[in-house]
């Protein structure tokens, strides 16, 4: 069999998945917008005259503020992170190479006229957006993403530079060669020296029960299963008597870039008490829902949970949920194990999404017949007890029983970026 032919086998068609995770409706829709299939060469120079720098927070960052805000000192924080074999040396040292290359990448815009305005992951929001002419995110892939679901007008650029390219793979970023050299790549974009990208995004729905559509930020609270558990709701008790009922649907402050996922959430676990009264056992809980792909029948289903990505995520989470590994496969000779894996990655600029159902349980009365495949439209019906829908990995809505999630590409939806020849 030819690599063309298996690739032809493989690729799932362009369905419309629809899921349901609740007892009572609640729907939630996910859209990808169209776009044509190439890059456009830029017809000018890019001169913004105000650039927002969005930079994440360092793993030091990030310790300092914990630590500093039980009331340790410094040097506690020295001997806590030694405890737990981490070097508070090295965890420094990565920090002030981040802050270095912010310092350079903001020294070269305000060099050629740029207003400027620094800020943080944490205090980046709307407003920030509205006054920018174009968003430079300092950091990784994390802060890329984060960026991104802010940004709604698909004319204004986002442009990622890694900052610490040596632990972070940057894959949204400019080659890394630039970090170092963001002189370099600010005087291509002037000089019209690129081609513009428009990656399709992901937009979504609620409606029903079982939701709740304020957003949490999973990167910024690291939170504990019980944090998780208390930051969609103010209390357990009042969750079914008191929740709002969305019978229209309910459009989310955020827009998907790499992939959206449902299931049960990091709290979501079973809890048994054992015969000793001080002791808890908590079980994975598989997640259940109901799905229909486009617009097709439904089905119910019990799994790991669901993915569904565009081409900018089909070569991260989605790839490694999907992709065959030659030690499970010895029988298949490696050129099929390539053209498989090949075919789990499309353009950020196509049409369309690719769900995957993560771990599917197939008995008497659950089924699937689709693990996996290409769609226009999603929507789920949540079954689960106590579950998320995170965006991106940083951003969670709850998802429980009742919610209906659609989920789809819109043209407005796309975000503007820019590829610069390594």
């Amino acid at each position: 069999m030819t690599s063309r032919a298996l690739r032809n086998l493989l690729s799932f068609g362009n369905p419309v998945v629809t899921i349901f995770s609740g007892s009572y409706c609640s729907r939630l829709y996910f859209h990808q917008t169209a776009v044509c299939k190439v890059a456009w060469q830029a017809k000018s120079g890019f001169k913004p005259s105000k650039v927002a720098v969005v930079t994440k927070t360092t793993r030091y960052e990030f310790e300092q503020q914990r630590y500093l805000y039980a009331g340790l000192s410094e040097e506690d924080l020295k001997q806590l992170l030694a405890l737990k074999g981490s070097s508070y040396c090295g965890l420094l040292e990565r920090h002030s190479i981040h802050t270095q290359n912010v310092t350079q990448i903001v020294d070269n815009l305000q060099r050629e006229g740029v207003e400027v305005r620094v800020v943080k992951r944490g205090e980046y929001n709307e407003d920030t957006v509205r006054w920018a002419d174009a968003i430079v995110s300092a950091g990784g892939d994390g802060t890329m993403l984060l960026v991104a679901s802010k940004v709604f007008d698909k004319n204004k650029p986002v442009i990622g530079v890694n900052t610490d390219p040596e632990r972070s793979e940057g894959h949204l970023c400019l080659p890394v060669r630039y970090t170092h050299a963001f002189s370099e790549a600010l005087h291509k974009l002037r000089k019209g020296e690129f081609r513009w990208q428009w990656r399709q995004r992901i937009r979504m729905h609620l409606e029903g029960t079982g939701i709740n559509p304020t957003p949490v930020d999973l990167h910024e609270q690291q939170l504990s299963l019980e944090q998780h558990n208390k930051a969609h709701r103010s209390s357990t008790e009042c969750q079914h008597s008191m929740a709002p009922v969305y019978t229209t649907p309910n459009l989310l402050p955020v827009r998907g870039l790499n992939e959206i996922f449902i299931g049960e959430s990091l709290s979501s676990r079973v809890k048994y008490k054992s015969f000793k009264p001080h002791l808890t056992l908590s079980l994975h809980r598989a997640s259940y829902y109901e799905i229909s792909i486009d617009d097709g029948p439904w089905e119910k289903q019990k799994s790991s949970g669901l993915s569904i990505c565009t081409g900018t995520g089909s070569k991260a989470w989605s790839y490694n949920i999907n992709k065959l590994v030659e030690q499970a496969v010895e029988d298949v000779l490696r050129i099929v194990t390539e053209a498989y894996n090949e075919s789990l990655i499309f353009s950020p600029e196509e049409n369309r999404l690719f769900f995957s159902v993560r771990e599917p349980i197939v008995n008497r009365v659950f089924s699937n017949s689709r693990q996996r495949g290409f769609a226009s439209k999603v929507c789920v019906r949540s079954r689960c007890w106590d579950a998320c829908m995170v965006v991106d990995g940083g951003t969670s809505f709850e998802f429980n029983d009742g919610a209906i999630a659609s989920i789809s590409l819109h043209d407005e939806d796309l975000l503007k970026t820019v590829i610069l020849e390594d």
